[in-house]
């Protein structure tokens, strides 16, 4: 018997991936496959931990089977990351399968199982562990009232991104502003860099040090960044990146070593609520 669904996949980040550039980064997409469609979220430069925040909607999506087999035994979900050149095909970083949360046309659209919630599924190159991704999978089946009957999908919206769908709200996680700080002491080092979420820095130790009139592993280095909008749940951030070059002659870069910060928890402050501190004061 054939049922007709609607898959909506809300790819929303993924972490500590594969560096497949010399730059010891990559430029990484998405493609997410669902029995006989694919799709591909955008390339974002320059990273290892892309937050794509966009949703993938794969309509009249056949399948055949009892509608109880569908709703309790779903087809897998195939989602390949990889790597986009500037010339030639796009190389393979990793792979990870999904099975979707399946809502079908006679039952409500509610908690505790809607709208489902992001997870983060194991990225795997090999037998080995090339990252996580964090994402939310959903398969809605389309009733005798066609696609009016489907949830809505409820904004953002951002005109800037053109045709692209952001994650939805109440899948998408709460975002805060935060401040990222890092100060370094550098010994002989010219340039790193640092990058988390979608923002890379670039900090030269060399005109610290000039500025300063101190050297060697004396010369410090300090990054301040204001209003990066990072998920409230802390086991959401991205990982801190930290890329160590040598500058060469004519521009040109080699990579001396990287690190990857996988938790900032012990390093986030959380300035005092001031009301409380009123209600101390005077109380």
């Amino acid at each position: 018997e054939k049922q007709v669904f609607q898959l909506r996949a809300h790819m929303y980040q993924a972490r500590s991936l594969f560096a497949a550039d010399s730059s010891g980064l990559s430029d990484p997409f998405a493609r997410v496959f669902f029995i006989s469609q694919s799709q591909c979220t955008e390339v974002l430069n320059e990273t290892l931990c892309p937050t794509w925040d966009q949703l993938l909607v794969f309509n009249n999506v056949e399948l055949y089977g009892e509608a109880h087999e569908m709703r309790d035994d779903p087809p897998i979900i195939v989602i390949e990351i990889y790597d986009q050149d500037t010339v030639g095909k796009a190389d393979f970083m990793g792979r990870t399968f999904a099975k979707p949360v399946v809502k079908m046309s006679d039952e409500q659209y509610c908690p505790p199982r809607f709208p489902p919630q992001l997870e983060y599924y194991q990225i795997y190159r090999g037998n080995s562990t090339a990252g996580d991704l964090l994402a939310a999978f959903e398969l809605l089946q389309i009733g005798p009232g066609g696609k009016s009957d489907l949830p809505p999908i409820d904004g953002p919206t951002d005109m800037d991104r053109g045709p692209i769908l952001p994650v939805p709200l109440g899948i998408r996680p709460v975002l805060s502003k935060y401040r990222v700080e890092v100060i370094a002491l550098e010994h002989q080092i010219l340039i790193f860099s640092i990058v988390w979420g979608k923002r890379a820095y670039q900090v030269s130790a060399l005109q610290e040090s000039v500025r300063t009139g101190r050297t060697g592993g004396e010369a410090a280095a300090a990054l301040k960044e204001e209003g990066m909008d990072l998920p409230e749940n802390e086991l959401l951030h991205p990982p801190l990146n930290i890329r160590v070059v040598d500058c060469r002659a004519f521009g040109r870069y080699t990579l001396v070593g990287s690190h990857a910060v996988s938790s900032l928890r012990k390093f986030i402050y959380r300035p005092p609520d001031k009301k409380a501190q009123h209600w101390n004061m005077t109380g």
